[in-house]
């Protein structure tokens, strides 16, 4: 599989209005919850809500460079969506995992940072990326970016994660070491999954701080409870 690095973007703007944010205070002191016992809502459930795709981007993304572009964004009332595969991204604060010698297109940057001024870190925190703006498709303009709340979805597991990172203006499907071994798939440059991946992210959704997964896990069951009974 082919590992794309993603890029580094400058992100400005003020926060999206958004369901109550929840602070590191109100998750303190508990166990991060792990993939297969992070909701009420199966994931049979969110995959036959996304069964129909109409579809939003202007065109479609590759799931590799050199790849045919086949994968469509899709949209409902609620969120939008994409099925491809799972590239790993290990970008963000070095670790044991993710590194510069585990990992020769490592980047100690991510698009989007926490609360304290450091970089995200794919090792610890279940995130996304999503393809940087372009005329296929500006995620901007349906009310995702940084600290969305996505649930991603693998083989009837379900991962909550945020939108952490932002790749190539042509590709979609990659997610941080966290989301992948959350998944049960492979983690690492070398990691991932040719397909099967469905990535739901919650319009105008928004966690603070970013680097919360407990406040994403929080969040994310609300809005897949939503997003199944509602549409």
């Amino acid at each position: 599989m082919v590992r794309v690095q993603s890029l580094t973007l400058a992100v400005a703007g003020a926060a999206l209005l958004a369901p109550p944010m929840l602070s590191d205070a109100a998750t303190r002191g508990r166990a991060e919850p792990v993939a297969w016992r992070e909701g009420d809502v199966r994931a049979a459930e969110l995959l036959a809500k996304v069964r129909d795709c109409t579809q939003i981007s202007r065109g479609r993304f590759r799931s590799d460079a050199g790849r045919p572009a086949t994968i469509a964004v899709c949209g409902t009332r609620r969120a939008v969506f994409w099925k491809a595969d799972m590239d790993i991204d290990c970008d963000g604060q070095p670790g044991p995992r993710c590194n510069r010698r585990t990992d020769p297109s490592f980047s100690e940057a991510t698009a989007y940072q926490q609360s304290d001024g450091r970089y995200l870190s794919a090792e610890r925190l279940p995130y996304i990326v999503v393809p940087a703006p372009s005329r296929t498709w500006d995620h901007d303009d349906d009310g995702v970016r940084g600290g969305s709340v996505a649930a991603v979805v693998y083989r009837g597991r379900v991962q909550y994660a945020v939108v952490g990172d932002i790749g190539p203006d042509s590709i979609i499907g990659e997610a941080s070491y966290a989301t992948a071994k959350g998944l049960g798939i492979r983690p690492g440059p070398n990691g991932g999954a040719p397909s099967g991946v469905t990535y739901i992210v919650f319009k105008y959704s928004q966690v603070k701080p970013i680097e919360s997964h407990a406040a994403a896990v929080a969040v994310g069951r609300r809005l897949a409870q939503q997003f199944v009974h509602g549409g």
